[in-house]
């Protein structure tokens, strides 16, 4: 077996989780997991399918550039999304979702800010419900190849940020793995509903 089957099952797996809680509707939302570094290749969820009836043989191999290099299909057209995440934040798995409270709330400012309660420390490296989280929103474009850009400069702007929205679309997020990834997707659905009925109630 080599490491590309492995991360496929470990991503299958992901979207399944996501598809179980509502997060991923219709054929929404993309994931994708690193199966090697040196050279860059991404095992990714390909356009179009239906995450919760998803097999590791459906899943896809992309290089650097985006390419194909296994499976048959055409890879996410946000493949240069992931391309991005995974160079500036070292992630092993991204994971993109679709939920409700993710894309109201990516369209109403230039970040939603999260603070005071107890999941935030269910992201890496947060000890505390202290913990101030912004999420940037970035705009939705149909040309992701070249809108990669726009996330590269948020993402060096907000270091410490655990996620990203695009505006009218949903959630970005990611981790060292496909666990992680998924913990984190848990957390911040989460946090990000408590954050909109809070306020819509007000």
């Amino acid at each position: 077996m080599d490491e590309f089957e492995p991360v496929a099952v470990q991503l299958v797996a992901l979207a399944h989780a996501c598809a179980g809680r509502g997060s991923v509707p219709a054929t929404s939302g993309n994931f994708s997991a690193v199966v090697s570094r040196r050279p860059l290749r991404l095992a990714i969820t390909p356009s179009g399918a239906d995450k919760a009836a998803l097999s590791p043989t459906a899943i896809l191999e992309i290089d650097g550039t985006g390419a194909l290099v296994r499976g048959q299909g055409r890879p996410s057209a946000e493949a240069p999304l992931h391309l991005a995440i995974v160079r500036a934040r070292g992630a092993g798995a991204v994971a993109h979702t679709h939920s409700l409270w993710a894309t109201l709330l990516s369209a109403r400012d230039e970040s939603v800010t999260i603070e005071g309660l107890e999941m935030l420390k269910a992201l890496d490296g947060v000890a505390t419900h202290e913990h101030r989280e912004v999420l940037p929103v970035v705009a939705n474009t149909q040309d992701w190849a070249s809108g990669a850009r726009a996330v590269e400069d948020v993402l060096a702007r907000h270091p410490s940020a655990h996620g990203l929205l695009i505006r009218g679309h949903g959630l970005y997020t990611w981790g060292r793995d496909a666990a992680e990834a998924r913990r984190h997707v848990e957390a911040l659905e989460y946090l990000l509903e408590i954050t909109g009925r809070s306020t819509w109630r007000s």
